[in-house]
């Protein structure tokens, strides 16, 4: 089944069940592919808190390294909640296809075209946003990818344009459409701004206007009030958190129920922010072993501490321990005194800037 459905909830039309191939998301909240950070943990952790869908970090295209301990970690599926999506970069054709097709079958149920991130690394060789200045690779590119996963749906996540005076979204919006592409996700920044500045939504606006796939829109969307003022702007069909989500994956739930109720959901209390945490650490724990576990907790345990009393001083000392244990002690204690001082502390005080500064 090409394409994407999507139907209102309760005629709110910012409310929506979203339809990818034979894939109905419970939602149209969708969690942005971040690099080291949505492992299959995280991924599992956020639809567990109300997102819809979850794309995996990206993976390389290069076959060579299909054999490396980390690109078998990022193609790990096991247990994941439908449907799987894996986002892919490169900037070969042929390699990116390859890629599709040995994703595909490892288990990804979707396939994400990596065109949107601005990290110099990557745009070095040509590959995410900065493959936005050569439009005929894009579309050889997409084409080969559709075609090597015929029976796999393929969307594509991309910025607005290469800088403020090159915003091409629109041409690239038909040549994604020509190439079968069945969901565009569009953040709404250039490759130039990084993640500086404020998301613009202008661009996204006159995509929706002009799509006949769905379109998703992502950029700056840190709270449920945000949420639905984008969905209205914009006329998107969904829209992708990314560093917003760090460290606050309940934001997914607080943004369903504003936008089915119109009324906001409690923030977590301390001993509910404890207890993901814990929970969301023997995770990682498990996933990466006792060496690599410990030292990706350390960013989580920052997140999620952040915005509570003494949590500077505590990450310091958080950042010189080594393992499992030492952790779980530590993280308990803070928490226990943090909970002691206000069980009632919560991230509501926040806001929107410092949240900005929290995932920066």
């Amino acid at each position: 089944m090409r394409g994407v459905e999507c139907a209102s909830l309760l005629g709110n039309p910012t409310v929506a069940f979203v339809q990818i191939g034979p894939y109905l998301l419970k939602n149209n909240l969708i969690v942005a592919p971040m690099a080291g950070v949505t492992d299959r943990p995280f991924r599992q952790l956020c639809k567990r808190m109300g997102a819809g869908m979850a794309v995996s970090e990206m993976v390389t295209s290069n076959s060579l390294l299909y054999g490396s301990a980390k690109t078998r970690r990022r193609a790990n599926h096991d247990g994941e909640v439908a449907p799987i999506s894996v986002q892919i970069a490169g900037s070969d054709p042929l390699m990116m296809a390859e890629a599709a097709k040995y994703n595909a079958n490892e288990g990804a149920q979707i396939i994400d075209i990596n065109m949107g991130c601005p990290a110099k690394k990557i745009c070095n060789v040509m590959a995410g946003s900065a493959l936005l200045k050569d439009e005929p690779l894009v579309g050889r590119i997409l084409s080969a990818v559709v075609e090597a996963v015929p029976d796999t749906p393929v969307t594509l996540k991309i910025r607005t344009g290469w800088d403020k005076d090159s915003r091409n979204a629109l041409m690239i919006l038909k040549i994604a459409q020509e190439s079968g592409i069945q969901a565009l996700a569009i953040h709404g920044r250039t490759r130039a701004c990084g993640y500086t500045g404020e998301a613009e939504y202008t661009t996204i606006t006159a995509v929706k206007a002009a799509a006949r796939i769905p379109i998703i829109a992502n950029g700056d969307i840190t709270t449920p009030q945000k949420a639905q003022f984008v969905l209205e702007t914009t006329g998107a069909d969904a829209v992708m958190i990314g560093r917003a989500a760090q460290g606050r994956p309940w934001l997914f739930r607080e943004i369903a129920h504003f936008l089915a109720t119109g009324t906001e959901l409690s923030h977590p209390e301390v001993a509910e922010i404890h207890q993901v945490l814990i929970e969301h650490l023997e995770d990682l724990y498990r996933f990466y072993g006792d060496i690599a576990g410990p030292r990706m907790a350390r960013k989580h345990i920052a997140w999620y501490t952040r915005g509570l009393a003494d949590s500077a001083h505590f990450r310091h000392a958080m950042n010189q321990l080594e393992g499992m244990d030492a952790q779980r002690v530590a993280v308990d204690d803070f928490f226990w005194r943090a909970q002691d001082r206000s069980p009632h502390l919560m991230y509501a005080q926040q806001t929107t800037q410092q949240l900005t500064e929290i995932t920066a």
